[in-house]
């Protein structure tokens, strides 16, 4: 059975590729499916965007279909960015731009509570829905620390690692990063399913 991703990332396809092996899947993004569609997220949680994403790509093959949406949300914000996490800066803003936005915005908050959120849904060819979450919690640093990793990881720091996620290894955030658990959670809800068939 085949697993079509609905992202271009290859890293993406590569990591749930290494994860539902054991299951006999073959994991493809949307790309090596000759599948050619961009999507507008327009829902207000992360679920629903994943939802949006995968049932767009589901209408246009037979195979299985998993797309993810996730971001970060700020305690003291309400939530925000949240599902607005990529575009949090305005269209096409760097990085650092979007890590000065949220700075400027935490300049005054003792509360600095955060958490990354992954949404991860899954669509069996015969429309059966599966959805997923995964979080990670933290904390707003005042000032980016580290290299390593994109987004907002040179801000948040991790509760469990005790540094940034910008300071982590890649196997260190894998271990215990958001998508890595909704994935582990999809992982078992489908094996439970599969299993039963």
């Amino acid at each position: 059975m085949n697993i079509v991703v609905a992202t271009k990332n290859k890293n993406k396809v590569f990591e749930i590729a290494h994860i539902f092996e054991p299951l006999g899947f073959t994991v493809m993004s949307q790309e090596d499916a000759g599948i050619d569609v961009d999507v507008e997220e327009t829902g207000d949680t992360f679920a629903k965007n994943a939802l949006i994403k995968a049932r767009a790509v589901a209408m246009l093959c037979d195979d299985c279909v998993l797309a993810d949406d996730s971001g970060l949300c700020v305690e003291a914000l309400d939530g925000r960015p949240g599902v607005y996490s990529a575009r949090y800066a305005g269209p096409g803003a760097t990085d650092i731009e979007k890590i000065e936005k949220l700075l400027l915005e935490m300049q005054d908050k003792t509360n600095r509570k955060a958490k990354f959120v992954t949404n991860i849904a899954f669509i069996f060819p015969d429309g059966r829905e599966v959805v997923t979450q995964g979080e990670v919690h933290g904390r707003i640093l005042r000032e980016p620390i580290g290299e390593n990793g994109f987004g907002y990881d040179p801000i948040f720091y991790s509760d469990e690692l005790e540094k940034t996620f910008a300071q982590a290894e890649p196997d260190e955030k894998n271990s215990i990063s958001h998508r890595g658990r909704a994935l582990s959670a999809l992982y078992d809800e489908i094996k439970e399913i599969v299993g039963d068939e």
